[in-house]
């Protein structure tokens, strides 16, 4: 069976723009109960100024409390060197994820720098990661769309990745930070991406603003990405991107892909069973479709 590896951000990317702050324990929680699902690479906080983003405040205490795994990588996200020292002080984040901006005016909006600064910066960052014998990955935001410039050449992302393969990412991810790609765009980009850094795997990081969420993951696994980000629940947004909506949910894609006979690693009814869990954490009923459903096929095989 084919397999395609998940890496869990609802820790990060699905809780940073929650209005309503979580409790540490809460996010502990989560994690534990996304490790028990077979999770095993997971974004687990970001490292930015606590004023922009307040839900990540506690990031030196999410990571002091970490279960202590050796099968688990554990992520976290830093958009400077200031970030990174951060995130290897705590001694306990195992890969550093830097974020590089398609355009100029979400970069600015994102990080305080221009687009090209932001590849620079991600440079840095994944050679601080290396020179503390940890690994380094970059995510190229807005790939597919910006909410300030509108649409985006596909050639200034796939230059952006060559750029930033000189740096010796593990990977680089494709991030639909807005939720406006399309599958055939994805296909596309994906392709180039691929051809112009070959030694370089692919990940793909999407959001469901338009409902195109899953068509898209799977038009990436078509054309070759082998990783891709989902959260729990579908939860998610970017606090500087208006109008993003939730990323595309774990248990949405786990259901996809294992019906179609491409393996995840990941328990279905775990993951579910955590979408219901985060649902009383955050008082509300979740984006994610799967967990809503009844089972299929049905636990006794029948059909329904």
């Amino acid at each position: 069976m084919p397999m395609i590896e998940m890496v869990e951000v609802a820790p990060r990317d699905g809780l940073q723009n929650e209005k309503t702050q979580i409790a540490t324990a809460d996010k502990l929680a989560l994690i534990e109960r996304a490790i028990a699902a077979g999770v095993r690479r997971m974004e687990v906080t970001s490292f930015v100024n606590p004023r922009a983003v307040p839900q990540m405040a506690d990031a030196e205490a999410v990571c002091a409390g970490l279960p202590e795994r050796a099968d688990v990588t554990y992520i976290g996200l830093v958009m400077n060197a200031r970030g990174a020292a951060r995130a290897l002080a705590t001694g306990r984040i195992d890969q550093l994820g830097a974020v590089s901006v398609a355009t100029d005016t979400f970069a600015m909006a994102n990080q305080g720098q221009t687009s090209d600064g932001s590849v620079a910066a991600a440079q840095e960052i994944i050679a601080m990661a290396r020179a503390a014998g940890k690994t380094g990955q970059v995510t190229i935001a807005a790939s597919f769309g910006c909410p300030f410039e509108g649409e985006v050449a596909k050639e200034r992302v796939v230059a952006m990745a060559v750029e930033l393969a000189k740096a010796d990412p593990v990977e680089i991810g494709l991030a639909d930070t807005i939720g406006v790609g399309n599958p055939e765009h994805v296909t596309s980009l994906v392709g180039k991406v691929r051809a112009a850094v070959p030694g370089v795997p692919v990940r793909v990081h999407f959001h469901n603003t338009r409902g195109t969420g899953l068509a898209n993951v799977w038009a990436a696994v078509q054309a070759g990405a082998v990783t891709v980000d989902a959260a729990i629940g579908g939860l998610g947004g970017c606090p500087f991107a208006p109008g993003a909506a939730g990323n595309v949910s774990t248990e949405d894609v786990v259901y996809m892909l294992e019906r179609a006979g491409i393996g995840t690693g990941l328990d279905l009814a775990a993951l579910i069973a955590a979408n219901h869990w985060l649902g009383g954490v955050m008082d509300r009923t979740l984006p994610g479709m799967v967990a809503k459903a009844p089972p299929f096929p049905r636990q006794d095989g029948a059909n329904q």
